[in-house]
């Protein structure tokens, strides 16, 4: 019996699937262990320089910078982080201006920073499990978070803002990306109030006349948990901003916008604060997945006068999404989902991770009829991925075209070392690939000025070398990632693994 969007999986002998890779010959599994972990390694210096070792030829219409955020600091002094969640935030730039490159990195100085540093050691809790030194007795009845500020970075308003999503934005200096301070949005945030890590910009928002507009959330948990709905305008005002009460503890890392509404899932999960108040865990490991709970959908109207609507689908565990449109009277959600969450647990090691064991994510889509109050869903791509990009005009709208960070193999779990583009009207894929000792981070797709087509641009990932213990900046062509790297740009050392970035057109750092 076929599938929903069976049309859509291609089988290895496809036509509509080629393999690109830097490798001639990739061995049974497409990656060794040793390599992958290698990218955790702490990158303890600050750079500054232009980009002069390129394979290929940038694209002289490529402008603007690649602002990437992450975990740099994966241990302090020596002692390690228990989980690279909990590693302080390191902003990456990559400028990009008539056919050149330049780069700079620095780590954010939040206080938490400042202090640790100057003391040698650690000296708070990690929300995935990093503790003082000391046991239990050290760490119990210990509440204070760390603003690590590690997650996301945006350019917007003329403010480049470093995201952790439980606590405020820390401004930084665009141009040479030094710590201005905490910011709190013109008075919009209080200290120490959270302003989620994954904005969506609204292309052309009906309520400002068309103007674009900057819409994110704040979590405040609880027995109940207060969502919070922000829009800035393009200055970075906050023009709109009401907040909701959803039932149960919710933990929610993405959301997703359409003109009319912001979708978030609720993951069916509970959270046990005693180990955490008496100081055996972190806070992430005291949540444990309720497989035999529903998944809650929260559809909160942009416009504040309307009523909130809650669906139920399936139990799973979304991340991320690709996209949402509103389509003859349902809202479609395009979602990377997980069979369950991948639990923290106090004595394990994130880099001896047994990949085989652990289902993969996969994407999904999710048809909301909101008359009937009915969720169906179908399976759009089985193979591992995550970390999806769109072209920015579609973001809430129709689209076509989908790139994401994705395995090398079809099938299983793997880290990720490929890019995978979708195409949704005709179901044709087309996957690069670094294998067998490179590993992706997440794909920015960036638009070619002027043009009309949804595809015409460049996909711009961060590779991270083994064999030279490096990373690459690799850029590809958005209409065929067949013609392989149209650039390579070989860094002077590594990037460990980030999380997310976003290009801005408008700002080019100093070089």
């Amino acid at each position: 019996m076929s599938r929903p969007y069976d049309f859509l999986l291609p089988t290895p002998d496809s036509p509509t699937m080629q393999l690109h890779e830097r490798a001639t010959t990739v061995p049974p599994k497409s990656y060794q262990r040793h390599d992958w972990q290698r990218g955790y390694e702490s990158l303890k210096q600050e750079y500054d320089y232009a980009i002069d070792d390129v394979e290929g030829e940038i694209p002289s219409q490529l402008c603007g910078t690649l602002f990437r955020n992450g975990p740099g600091l994966l241990d302090i002094n020596g002692q390690p982080v228990h989980h690279p969640f909990d590693g302080d935030g390191m902003i990456s730039a990559i400028s990009f201006r008539d056919g050149r490159a330049h780069f700079r990195n620095r780590y954010i100085r939040t206080e938490a920073y400042v202090e640790e540093q100057k003391a040698g050691k650690i000296l708070y809790r990690g929300v995935f499990g990093t503790q003082k030194p000391g046991g239990w007795l050290a760490n119990a009845f210990d509440f204070r978070l760390k603003n690590i500020a590690n997650t996301n970075v945006i350019y917007w308003g003329g403010k480049l803002l470093a995201l952790w999503e439980a606590a405020e934005p820390h401004r930084l200096d665009p141009h040479n990306l030094e710590t201005v301070g905490k910011d709190f949005l013109d008075g919009a945030i209080a200290q120490g109030d959270p302003f989620a890590a994954h904005p969506r910009f609204d292309p052309s928002c009906d309520m400002d006349g068309g103007e674009p507009c900057l819409v994110n959330f704040s979590l405040k948990v609880g027995l109940s948990t207060t969502v919070t709905i922000f829009e800035l305008n393009p200055a970075g005002t906050v023009v709109r901003k009401h907040a909701h009460s959803i039932p149960g503890f919710a933990f929610i890392h993405d959301f997703a916008i359409t003109p009319n509404y912001c979708i978030l899932f609720q993951n069916p999960v509970a959270f046990n604060p005693i180990p955490f108040t008496l100081g055996l865990r972190g806070a992430a490991e005291c949540i444990k997945f309720q497989p035999h709970q529903k998944t809650r959908i929260v559809l909160i109207p942009r416009h504040p006068k309307e009523s909130m609507q809650i669906l139920e689908t399936h139990a799973g565990f979304v991340f991320h999404h690709a996209n949402a449109f509103e389509r003859d009277g349902e809202v479609i959600v395009d979602s990377i989902c997980y069979e369950s969450f991948p639990e923290v647990e106090p004595t394990s090691d994130f880099k001896q991770v047994d990949f085989d064991a652990l289902k993969p994510g996969q994407l999904w889509r999710f048809h909301l009829n909101l008359q009937d109050k009915t969720v169906s869903r179908e399976l759009i791509e089985e193979r591992c991925c995550e970390f999806p990009s769109i072209h920015k005009d579609k973001v809430g709208r129709s689209y076509r075209y989908l790139f994401m960070g994705a395995a090398h193999e079809s099938t299983g779990n793997a880290p990720l070392q490929a890019i995978l583009k979708i195409d949704l009207e005709s179901g044709e894929r087309q996957l690069w690939s670094a294998a067998p000792r490179g590993f992706i981070s997440e794909p920015i797709f960036v638009p070619r000025p002027d043009s009309t087509l949804e595809d015409d641009g460049w996909v711009l990932t961060l590779v991270y070398d083994s064999t030279h213990h490096r990373s690459d900046v690799v850029i590809l062509d958005g209409r065929n990632l067949n013609k392989g790297a149209i650039a390579t740009l070989h860094l002077k050392h590594h990037i460990p693994y980030g999380l997310h970035g976003n290009f801005a057109p408008d700002c080019t750092i100093a070089g």
